[in-house]
């Protein structure tokens, strides 16, 4: 005779790797705007910019996000955008910043 299946300990079991994945996609996701130096915008201008691209309908700009998208994953020395630190805010350009003051 078989054993009759504990259903709540099932639906526990699933529910308890529901929560997992999804607390596994939000640091995921923290880790891709920290990678992408997005963490650098304010959170209404991240949040526009997301919701922007969310209801953007145009299939040309949808491929060209795609592609950088997918150019940044791919790239052989994932290095995160380098921003600022604390004491570079205001600091004269150093050699070769030139081109970018």
């Amino acid at each position: 005779m078989r054993k009759p299946r504990d259903f709540d300990s099932e639906l526990k079991a699933l529910a308890d790797k529901a929560k997992l994945l999804k607390e596994r996609r939000v640091r995921q996701l923290g880790e891709l705007v920290i990678a992408t130096g997005a963490d650098t915008l304010d959170a209404d201008m991240l949040a526009g910019v997301l919701l922007g691209a969310a209801t953007n309908k145009d299939a040309s700009t949808k491929e060209a996000w795609r592609r950088a998208g997918a150019g940044f994953f791919q790239r052989s020395a994932r290095k995160s955008v380098p921003r600022p630190s604390r004491h570079d805010e205001g600091a004269a350009p150093r050699d070769g910043d030139a081109a970018s003051a």
